[in-house]
């Protein structure tokens, strides 16, 4: 599946696009694999929220 095309207003299909990717990325993973799969993405948005936080300072 490719990743989706977001639309510029952010819509309740575009949540939905987004769920149903995330499904087909995740759906054959151990609980293992899935679980360090979402501590790597939120790992990585933590670290730009930080870094976005330093530079507004």
């Amino acid at each position: 599946m490719e990743k989706p095309v977001l639309s510029p207003d952010f819509t309740i299909d575009d949540i939905h696009k987004l769920r149903e990717y995330n499904y087909y990325l995740t759906k054959d993973m151990t609980p293992q694999e899935r679980m360090d799969y979402y501590n790597k993405k939120g790992r990585a948005f933590q670290q730009e929220i930080e870094e976005s936080k330093l530079q507004k300072v």
